[in-house]
């Protein structure tokens, strides 16, 4: 994989999430995939302290069926919501990539809308030929804030 096969596969995973593409966002993660977003800047350890998500492929595909239920009733209206991405900085990681990805992401439900910069941290493998999500930090500029909830992926 060159960088800017990685970088390219950062930019559609966020489009996946912008567009609500749940399901075909959800394939790009290993089967021993974890998507995290850490309560305290610095945080080190998902499991010895609490975070603001710690999911991994089950809890995932849980969130993304309940989405699409018609009782999700923090879901009337609908959230939508944007990734403004810089570009990918990409290391080779020995058998991955490791990507950083500061973003600007906006999420509107009806007339109230939230905004968070954050960085995404991409630790991807290689598999079968493919790249695919091991791990997907999300370090919110301000995490240790009291914040709304969140309802979509960041």
């Amino acid at each position: 994989m060159t960088d800017a096969e990685v970088v390219r596969f950062i930019y559609r995973e966020a489009r996946l999430l912008d567009e609500k593409r749940f399901d075909e966002w959800y394939e790009l993660f290993t089967d021993d995939g974890y998507y995290w977003v850490p309560l305290s800047p610095g945080q080190t350890d998902p499991l010895a302290h609490n975070s603001l998500a710690y999911e991994d492929k089950l809890l995932l595909k849980l969130r993304i069926e309940r989405l699409k239920l018609p009782t999700a009733y923090s879901q009337k209206p609908q959230s939508r919501c944007l990734h403004v991405l810089q570009a990918p900085e990409v290391e080779n990681a020995g058998t991955g990539y490791l990507a950083r990805t500061p973003f600007i992401y906006t999420e509107t439900r009806g007339d109230e809308s939230q905004r968070y910069a954050a960085t995404a941290w991409h630790n991807l493998a290689v598999v079968g030929g493919t790249l695919r999500i091991r791990l997907k930090r999300v370090d919110i500029l301000n995490a240790d804030s009291a914040l709304p909830s969140i309802q979509l992926f960041l």
